[in-house]
C-alpha cells in the first residue's frame, strides 16, 4: 500500500498529536527493561519514571538540583539551544545559530530532563516547544500579564511550573485523549469513576496500558511529511522528513547536532494553527504501520517493530484481547470480526481471531469500532481510566488540588487550552518562514 494514500489518514488526528503521544509517554515511562528478558513477570518492567503527569521529563529534579537545566544566570528559566553554526544543506541562506534547538553540552548531547526526547527531531522539538512555554509563563508572571490565585504565595519558578503542569494535563485529557479514544469513555470515568485502574497510596503504570493501549501511536506514524518549506513533498522543497531523516538529526543518532537551521520545524504543518497551511495527517488506527517501522535501526533483532510489540506482549503474559473486553463488560470482537482484511487472513492462521495479542486487537477494534479514527472499547477505556487516574493520584495534579479548575492562558475557546493553543502563545510556529 501507498504510505501517503490519502485514504489511510485519519482526518481528525493532526500528525503533531502522534510525537505529542510520545512526549506523554516519555513523561510517565522510563522502562529499562531489555526487550531480551523472557519473564513473564510483569515486575519485571522497571519504571523510573514516576507515572504522574508531571513534567519531570522536562523539569528533571528542578533547579536545585539539576541546576544545568537552567539559566546560569535567572534559575527561574530553561536553557534553550542554538541551531548549528554552519548553514544547512536545503537553505544555506538562512541565518545561523538560531534560539530553536535543545540546549546541548560540547559533545552535542541534549541538556534535558529525559534523553529520550533526543531520539526524534519531531519529539525533540515538542519538548523544545515546552521549555518555551515555561519560559513564556515566567515572563508573563513577572510582568503581570498572567494572574492567577494559584499564583499568590508561590516563587515564580513554582507558579509558573503549576501553570504549565495543569494546562499540559488538560491538553492530555482533553485535545490529546479526546481525539483518539471514544470521547464517552472519558466523561464516564471523570463523573462515574474508576472502576478497573485501582491503586492504594500511588499509581502505578499497568502493562495492559504501556505494552499494548498505549503502543497505539506506533499505527499513526507516517512514513515521511511535510515538514517545512525547505522538507516537503511541496514545489520548492528539497526533500520530505522521512522517519530517516528525523532520526538523523539527533544527538542519538550520533549525526548532524545542533540542528541546523533548515531543519526549524514548521508547527502550522503538524497542528491546526493557521486555516491557510495544509496540516499533515496521523496515519489511521489499525493494525497496520508504515514500512520503515518494520526495519527499525540501531536494535538487536528482531528489526520490525510490531513483531517487538507482541513479543513483549507475549513475554510479559498479557491477557488476550478478547479476555480483557468480556472482563470489562465489553462485547468481544467476533471471529468474524478480527478476520477481515489482509491482516485477517494472517490473524486466523495463529488463532489470533479467537484470542488476540491484546496490542492486535487494540488496533483492529480501532478499525471495525472506531472507523479506523478512533480507539474502540478495550483501547478507549484502558487510556481513559489510566490518564484520569494518573492524574487523580498526583497530590498536586488539577483534578486534586482543584477540580473545577479551568485553563485561564488566552485560548481559541476560553476555558479550555489544546496544543494549538499552546504553540500559538509561544509564538513561534515557523521561524524560518514561507
Amino acid at each position: 500500500t501507498d504510505p501517503n494514500n490519502p485514504k489511510g489518514d485519519n482526518i481528525n488526528v493532526p500528525a503533531g498529536y502522534t510525537y505529542l503521544g510520545q512526549f506523554i509517554d516519555h513523561d510517565i515511562t522510563f522502562d529499562t527493561t531489555a526487550l531480551g528478558d523472557m519473564m513473564v513477570d510483569p515486575l519485571a518492567v522497571k519504571n523510573f519514571r514516576t507515572p504522574k503527569l508531571d513534567l519531570d521529563s522536562l523539569y528533571g529534579s528542578g533547579p536545585e538540583v539539576q541546576p544545568y537545566l537552567y539559566q546560569i544566570d535567572d534559575s527561574d528559566l530553561f536553557l534553550i539551544g542554538k541551531t548549528n553554526q554552519q548553514p544547512g544543506g536545503g537553505d544555506p541562506s538562512l541565518p545561523t545559530e538560531l534560539p530553536n534547538d535543545l540546549p546541548r553540552s560540547p559533545s552535542t548531547l541534549a541538556i534535558i530532563g529525559d534523553p529520550r526526547n533526543d531520539e526524534n527531531l519531531i519529539v525533540a522539538q515538542t519538548h523544545l516547544a515546552f521549555l518555551k512555554f515555561h519560559n513564556k509563563i515566567v515572563e508573563g508572571i513577572r510582568d503581570g500579564s498572567i494572574q492567577a490565585d494559584s499564583i499568590m504565595g508561590k516563587s515564580t519558578f513554582e507558579a509558573a511550573r503549576e501553570l504549565v503542569v495543569w494546562h499540559y494535563q488538560w491538553i492530555v485529557l482533553f485535545d490529546f485523549l479526546s481525539r483518539v479514544i471514544d470521547q464517552k469513555q472519558l466523561i464516564e470515568v471523570l463523573e462515574g469513576g474508576r472502576r478497573f485502574f485501582k491503586f492504594g497510596q500511588d499509581p502505578f503504570m499497568p502493562v495492559e496500558f504501556s505494552v499494548a493501549a498505549y503502543r497505539l501511536g506506533h499505527s499513526m506514524i507516517r512514513a515521511d511529511y511535510d515538514y517545512n518549506r525547505v522538507f516537503t513533498s511541496r514545489p520548492g522543497g528539497v526533500t520530505p522528513a522521512t522517519l530517516q531523516l528525523l532520526f538523523l538529526f539527533t544527538a542519538q543518532s550520533g549525526q548532524i547536532v545542533p540542528i541546523p537551521s533548515d531543519w526549524i520545524i514548521d508547527w502550522r504543518r503538524f497542528f491546526p494553527i493557521d486555516p491557510n497551511v495544509p496540516v499533515n495527517l496521523s496515519r489511521q488506527l489499525d493494525p497496520f504501520l508504515v514500512d520503515p517501522l518494520k526495519n527499525l535501526p540501531n536494535v538487536p533483532p528482531p528489526n520490525s517493530l510490531a513483531v517487538r510489540n507482541l513479543l513483549r506482549g507475549r513475554n510479559l503474559g498479557l491477557p488476550a484481547g478478547q479476555d480483557v473486553a468480556r472482563c470489562m463488560g465489553f462485547r468481544p470482537l467476533s471471529k468474524e470480526d478480527i478476520s477481515t482484511g489482509q491482516d485477517g487472513n494472517v490473524a486466523a492462521q495463529f488463532g489470533f481471531d479467537v484470542k488476540s495479542p491484546l496490542w492486535y486487537y487494540i488496533l483492529k477494534e480501532a478499525q471495525i469500532q472506531g472507523n479506523a479514527v478512533r480507539l474502540g472499547d478495550v483501547g478507549s477505556r484502558i487510556l481513559a481510566e489510566v490518564f484520569v487516574g494518573l492524574i487523580e493520584g498526583d497530590r498536586n495534579s488539577f483534578l486534586s488540588r482543584c477540580s473545577q479548575w479551568t485553563p485561564i492562558l488566552p485560548s481559541e475557546k476560553p476555558g479550555t487550552f489544546t496544543m494549538t493553543d499552546l504553540l500559538r502563545f509561544v509564538g513561534d510556529a515557523n521561524p524560518i518562514g514561507d
